[in-house]
C-alpha cells in the first residue's frame, strides 16, 4: 500500500464500530474498511466472532476469517459486564457509524439501542441487519442466510426443473445485506453532511433476497405467472444458458437478432433461424424446452475450446464454467491486479479477493489481513481517552480483553 493511500481513499476519517458476526455486518464493514474507513471489530471475550472458528486453520487461525475481515482492527470488550458497557459506550462517541447484526431488540435490552447511544452521540449512524427486519412478526426469529434464500423465493427458481430446490452456492442473502447495508451508510453519512444528524438503518436478509426478483416480478405483476427453476436458463430470453459440449460445458447468450443469426450460422442451425415461431428471444424462451436439445446436439459436437475460440469470432457472447482453482489463476484478474496478499502479524502474506470497486481519484485501500483477536483493544481505546491505568483495571476485571489472552 502507498504511504497515503488511506488517506486518499474516499471514507478516510469515518470511524466505523462494527458489532458483527458471521458474514452479513461483517461484510458491510469490509467493503467500508476497503472505502478507507477505520472499522473496529467489536468482539466477545473468548473466541470472538463465531466465524473465527470456521475452518480451514492456518496456523489456528481461520482461513475465512482473515479474508472477510481484512483493514479491520480487533478489540475485545464484554457487552455484558457494567466497565464493558461503559468502554463501549466510550468507544461509540468517538464514531460515526456503528454496525451491529445481533438478533433484533439484543443491543436494545443491553441498554446499547440506537436511541441509547444516540443520546451521547447525535451524530451517530447505527445499521442493524438481521434476518428479519427490527419489527414483524418474525423479527424475532433467527434468520440464516439458507431460511432468507427460501422465504425470499430464490430456492424456488434454482436447480434443475425435476430436481429439488437448491440453494445460490454463496450465502447471497447474507452477502447483499451487507452491500445494501454499506449503501446505506454511506447514504446516510451524506445526509448528515446536510442535517448534522445520524439514523437509524434497519437492512435484512429477506427483503434483500426479494429485491433480486426483478424478472419474477414482471412476470407476476404483469401477467400472473410464477416463475420455477429453470437450471442455468434465462427466464424470459433464449437461447441464455450452458451447453454441453463434447468434452464439458460452454455458457452462451444469443437473445439479439444479430448474436442469433450468428450462433446458427455458426451451427449450421439455419432452419432455426429461418422459423418464425423462434424470431423473438422471448418466444425462443417459451419454445426453449424443444429449442435447447436441438442447440446442444450441435454444439456436444464440438470441443470447449473450439467452440469458445468459435463463438468469439462470431461475435456471440460466452464463457467457460470455471472452477474456483480456474477462478483464482485467471490470466484477466491477475493482470487487472485483482487479488492482493495482505500482511499478518502470524501468518506473514495473505492472499485476499481484491476489491471490484476502482475508483481512480480515491483508490481503496490494501493495508491488512484479518486481525488476531483483541489486537488492538489498548490502542483502540487510548484513542477513545482511555489511560493505561485504566486499561489494566478494565483488564483485570474481565470486561477488556487484550491481544493473545484466552
Amino acid at each position: 500500500m502507498e504511504p497515503n493511500e488511506s488517506e486518499r481513499a474516499s471514507m478516510a476519517g469515518v470511524r466505523v464500530v462494527e458489532v458483527g458476526v458471521f458474514m452479513a455486518a461483517p461484510f458491510a464493514g469490509m467493503q467500508l474498511a476497503d472505502l478507507g474507513a477505520d472499522v473496529i471489530k467489536v468482539e466477545p471475550p473468548g473466541r470472538g466472532d463465531p466465524s473465527r472458528q470456521i475452518g480451514p486453520f492456518v496456523a489456528g487461525e481461520s482461513a475465512p476469517f482473515v479474508r472477510l475481515n481484512r483493514n479491520k482492527r480487533s478489540v475485545v470488550i464484554d457487552l455484558k459486564h457494567p466497565e464493558g458497557k461503559e468502554a463501549f459506550r466510550r468507544l461509540v462517541s468517538t464514531a460515526d457509524v456503528l454496525l451491529e447484526n445481533l438478533r433484533p431488540g439484543a443491543m436494545r435490552r443491553l441498554g446499547l439501542g440506537y436511541d441509547d447511544l444516540r443520546v451521547d452521540n447525535p451524530r451517530l449512524v447505527y445499521a442493524s441487519l438481521s434476518g428479519w427486519g427490527q419489527d414483524g412478526p418474525r423479527a424475532g426469529l433467527p434468520g440464516l442466510d439458507v431460511m432468507a434464500q427460501a422465504r425470499a423465493g430464490l430456492m424456488s427458481i434454482t436447480g434443475e426443473p425435476d430436481g429439488p430446490p437448491a440453494k445460490i452456492g454463496v450465502p447471497v442473502c447474507d452477502l447483499v445485506c451487507g452491500l445494501y447495508a454499506a449503501l446505506a451508510v454511506t447514504a446516510a453519512l451524506r445526509a448528515r453532511d446536510a442535517t448534522g444528524e445520524g439514523q437509524h438503518i434497519d437492512v435484512s436478509l429477506l427483503e434483500s433476497g426479494v429485491s433480486f426478483a426483478i424478472w419474477e416480478a414482471g412476470r407476476y405483476f404483469g401477467a400472473g405467472e410464477v416463475g420455477g427453476r429453470l437450471g442455468s436458463a434465462h427466464q424470459s430470453t433464449a437461447p441464455y444458458q450452458a451447453f454441453r459440449t463434447s468434452d464439458g460445458w460452454v455458457t452462451l447468450g444469443a437473445v439479439t437478432p444479430k448474436t442469433w443469426a450468428a450462433l446458427c450460422d455458426l451451427l449450421g442451425l439455419e432452419e432455426l433461424h429461418a422459423a418464425q415461431r423462434y424470431a423473438d428471444a422471448y418466444d425462443r424462451q417459451r419454445l426453449r424446452a424443444e429449442l435447447a436439445p436441438a442447440i446442444e446436439a450441435a454444439t456436444s459436437t464440438w470441443t470447449t475450446e473450439r467452440l469458445l475460440d468459435a463463438l468469439d469470432e462470431a461475435g456471440v457472447p460466452c464463457a467457460p464454467i470455471a472452477d474456483y482453482a480456474e477462478v483464482f489463476a485467471d490470466d484477466h484478474l491477475h493482470e487487472r491486479d485483482f487479488f492482493w496478499d495482505a500482511p499478518h502479524p502470524r501468518l506473514g502474506p495473505v492472499r485476499q479477493i481484491g476489491s471490484p470497486m476502482r475508483m481512480s481519484g480515491t483508490p481503496v485501500v490494501r493495508h491488512r489481513a484479518g486481525p488476531p483477536l483483541g489486537a488492538d483493544t489498548r490502542a483502540v481505546l487510548a484513542e477513545a481517552g482511555m489511560s493505561d491505568r485504566a486499561f489494566d483495571e478494565l483488564r483485570a476485571s474481565g470486561a477488556v480483553q487484550d491481544v493473545g489472552e484466552e
